[in-house]
């Protein structure tokens, strides 16, 4: 049985870059709030009409070019992300026609921030099971297009980025790679984070009012979604530690997914991890939700921060409630 490691990171975010005093001209806020509650300087939002699909090419190239591969050698695509160029058909799709590739299956993959580790993890099993060798794995948003920025909507506006990060996953007979995933949810909070419309639920589905009572906008209970973060985000994490028999001092590095500095420095706290084992780039890019991830594990390396031998953490909760961790021996 073969193991599953990244061989190649990728990362792009759109050329606009978007200041906490930018997003004073948009809504009713201010720097001072902005930092305070999330750790966030700047954003980048899309100029123009684009897609999911067309952030990820670019973030494809990178991690190819990084993996030393052609992007025909690449035998699946896995696509997270909770805002697709299109209802349907899914991103993944898409992206295969963009790179060019033959008729090879794409899974589009729907758990928002934990998007990229249960894509992981599913890549991690064909690897395993030797169905496929090289796997692009891709967590991508535009969020910048859906957001509300009126009085109502402006708490969770200033909050969120566009951006696209890649990982090749790749066969191997070494003994480093993926050393376990673990997985979670609990739908009866599914409503406390949320974008509600369009949505089948209703008879017809756009109905008279819907554009007047918010649901086309994202919403979420901020208290929730916090006091449910700081505790599960520390469980998650010891879970992958004692599934491999090891303990917080064996992490070299923690990337967590990037939804707010305060959650991100309180779980550092419960874990007592030491300065340098957590990462953080959210002032730079805010909460890119499936993209997080990848793309602070792609700077993190680019940075110097991930050595071979490394064990590397990641670590993602958001809406669904879902929560994932991943322990990688780099």
């Amino acid at each position: 049985m073969a193991n599953a490691r990244i061989a190649g990171m990728g990362m792009y975010v759109p050329q606009r870059v978007v200041s906490n005093e930018e997003m004073t001209k948009l809504v009713d806020t201010t720097d001072e709030w902005i930092r305070e509650r999330s750790g966030i300087q700047e954003r980048h939002f899309v100029s123009e009409e684009c897609g999911v699909s067309d952030l990820a090419l670019e973030a494809a190239k990178i991690a190819l070019k990084n993996a030393e591969m052609e992007a025909d050698e690449i035998d699946f695509i896995i696509f997270a992300t909770l805002s697709p160029d299109y209802n349907f058909p899914g991103s993944g799709v898409l992206l295969q026609n963009k790179l060019g590739l033959g008729k090879i299956g794409a899974l589009d993959v729907r758990n928002q921030c934990s998007g990229f580790i249960y894509g992981l993890s599913v890549a991690d099993a064909y690897i395993r099971a030797g169905i496929y060798k090289n796997i692009l794995l891709i967590g991508a948003e535009v969020q910048s297009t859906g957001l509300d920025y009126s009085d109502e909507g402006r708490h969770i506006a200033v909050l969120f980025g566009d951006g696209a990060g890649a990982a090749i996953i790749r066969a191997t007979d070494e003994e480093r790679g993926i050393l376990s995933t673990h997985l979670h949810s609990n739908g009866a909070k599914a409503l406390e984070l949320c974008l509600i419309n369009p949505g089948s639920r209703k008879i017809p589905r756009y109905y008279d009012g819907i554009w007047e009572d918010g649901t086309l906008y994202p919403h979420m209970n901020g208290r929730e979604v916090f006091k449910h973060a700081v505790t599960l985000f520390p469980k998650v994490i010891n879970e992958a530690l004692e599934a491999n028999n090891l303990t917080v001092e064996d992490i070299n590095l923690l990337v967590p997914h990037q939804a707010n500095k305060r959650i991100t420095e309180a779980v550092a706290q419960r874990l007592k991890l030491q300065p340098g084992q957590c990462y953080s780039n959210i002032h730079k890019y805010g909460n890119t939700t499936a993209a997080s991830i990848p793309i602070a594990l792609y700077e993190a390396i680019e940075e110097g921060r991930v050595n071979n031998g490394d064990l590397v953490i990641l670590a993602a909760f958001g809406s669904g409630f879902t929560w994932a961790s991943a322990a990688i021996r780099w």
